[in-house]
């Protein structure tokens, strides 16, 4: 990290720092919430234990509700990519096989691999293989499969024609709805 003659830490270093920390804690409270064992993770692919579903639920209504207000507050932007129907279908699928096939997503899979489950190793070594083809052959992707179906910086607030204010509060009511009802279904 670059300091400068005050002593402060530069803007990148402390984004850095920041998702240093962040990460720190989200990995914490993963292994908390039981998501880095294998059993809860094939349970919730075998739609019979939804501790996953249930964890990563909260995270997005605490993600969403904090970036929302941080960016009304002027304190972040928002970087929206743009939606790519077809490279994010197809990055859907090869992500979905990986986490059928290892049981683990990356989240999941750094929180076991922190927890001491070797397993993990063989799904890291998988994502760097991954990453490393991904790295090779996105220059080709660029001019085709990127393209296929480009809707642009596209939200669903603006998808479905509704301010983002009243969007953000009835999506999170519905996640969290969603999240009750959950923690009420059992499935023997």
């Amino acid at each position: 990290m670059k300091s400068t003659n005050s002593g402060k830490v530069s803007g990148a270093g402390r984004q850095l720092l920041l998702g240093l920390v962040f990460g720190g804690i989200f990995g914490f409270l993963l292994q908390k919430g039981g998501v880095g064992k294998y059993h809860i993770l094939i349970g919730q692919l075998l739609l019979r234990d939804f501790t996953v579903a249930k964890v990563m639920g909260t995270a997005i209504v605490v993600g969403m509700l904090g970036v929302f207000v941080m960016h009304w507050m002027g304190v972040v932007k928002l970087h929206i990519k743009a939606t790519r129907i077809g490279a994010n279908t197809i990055g859907g699928l090869i992500f979905g096989a990986g986490f059928a096939l290892s049981a683990y997503c990356p989240g999941t899979n750094m929180t076991a691999l922190g927890q001491g489950n070797l397993d993990a190793l063989f799904v890291v070594a998988g994502m760097l293989a991954g990453s490393y083809l991904y790295a090779e052959v996105s220059g080709l992707t660029k001019g085709s499969i990127e393209k296929w179906g480009n809707r642009g910086e596209l939200t669903l607030p603006d998808l479905l024609s509704i301010p983002r204010k009243p969007f953000v509060a009835m999506f999170a009511v519905a996640i969290v709805a969603g999240l009750v009802a959950l923690a009420k279904l059992t499935i023997r």
